[in-house]
């Protein structure tokens, strides 16, 4: 059940989150060091991550986790909770206690698009959970079975339009991003590909298999099959090309179907998480991105480190909310 919240709670919540300011850079290496030593964590921190394992929240979720552990000296379990495209993980973390030892790491799905396409959600975004940092953008890649004969995404599309019964795509799940960017591209193109939904990273497996002929896929999922041949890539979504995948063009560029359905990937704590975890999260996260090390692992894994204060991160949430109720108002998406 959907949680109500008053106005005056809500502006409650958002101004308590806005108090947890820090530095653009993050808390200072003493204070991190002062907080990993007694307080906070005071034992075992979960990470539940609201998808399948192998999936790009899963790849960036064990990236961190490791470096928290390594910080801390506490365990640092990262707990894969799949299901309903991210919803039911993410509606634990909400209803979770608040005290730090529970965190979430969630991407634009369960965050930015179903508050708009799901009834009855339970969580609100925006009032049951705290924005704690912002971890790495990540572009949409339009990716095809090796076998689909066609080398750009202008001989994918004409080739749909000869065939237009003929191509399905995959997503990791109703409501994502992957399946409303699909929906889309079949909108715009004047083609009608029909979507086929997955529990996660399960849809890769079927696109390398044959059983769906494309999909739109973040890069950290699907650059290793690229570089192997597997499947190809023909376009990525956004207004500039990848840092991972330099040679791909954007579909702004070829003037086709152009809009910017990049995902994004972050922590969040539920409501009332205590200022210290917020800061001590928040500050690991911004120094491990301005780790060279760190930045060429995600850059060659398809993912564009980013950080920042919580309250950064809070206002492209909201920004992203009001971006995907546009689209799901263009293709007219309802719930399956």
């Amino acid at each position: 059940m959907t949680r109500s919240v008053s106005d005056p709670e809500r502006r409650q919540a958002l101004s308590a989150l806005g108090g947890l300011a820090i530095g653009a850079t993050g808390v200072t290496p003493t204070i991190v060091q002062a907080q990993s030593g007694g307080g906070y964590p005071s034992r075992a921190v979960r990470i539940i991550i609201p998808f399948s394992a192998g999936g790009t929240t899963d790849i960036l979720a064990r990236e961190m986790a490791a470096r928290f552990a390594d910080r801390w000296k506490v365990p640092v379990v990262p707990e894969n909770k799949a299901g309903a495209g991210g919803n039911v993980g993410t509606a634990q973390a909400a209803l979770a206690a608040p005290d730090g030892h529970t965190l979430l790491c969630a991407s634009v799905g369960p965050i930015a698009v179903s508050p708009s396409l799901v009834p009855r959600l339970a969580y609100n975004p925006l009032t049951d959970l705290v924005p704690i940092v912002l971890i790495a953008d990540v572009c949409n890649v339009l990716v095809v079975h090796a076998g689909v004969p066609a080398q750009t995404v202008e001989e994918f599309i004409a080739l749909m339009r000869r065939q237009p019964d003929a191509f399905n795509y995959g997503s990791t799940g109703i409501g994502t991003a992957a399946h409303l960017t699909g929906a889309l591209f079949g909108l715009r193109t004047g083609t009608r590909p029909q979507h086929v939904p997955y529990r996660g990273a399960e849809a890769l497996r079927d696109l390398v298999g044959g059983r769906i002929q494309f999909m739109f896929a973040t890069g950290p999922s699907v650059i290793g099959l690229i570089r192997a041949g597997t499947v190809r890539a023909l376009a990525v979504t956004g207004d500039a090309r990848s840092r991972s995948l330099p040679e791909v063009p954007t579909l702004q560029e070829k003037k086709l179907a152009s809009f910017d359905s990049g995902s994004w990937f972050g922590f969040f704590g539920p409501r009332g998480i205590p200022a210290v975890a917020v800061e001590s999260v928040n500050g690991l996260v911004n120094e491990a991105l301005r780790d060279p090390a760190v930045q060429a692992r995600l850059v060659a894994n398809g993912a564009d480190p980013v950080g920042g204060t919580p309250e950064r991160f809070a206002a492209h949430v909201r920004a992203e909310i009001d971006k995907w109720r546009a689209v799901i108002r263009e293709t007219g998406i309802q719930p399956e």
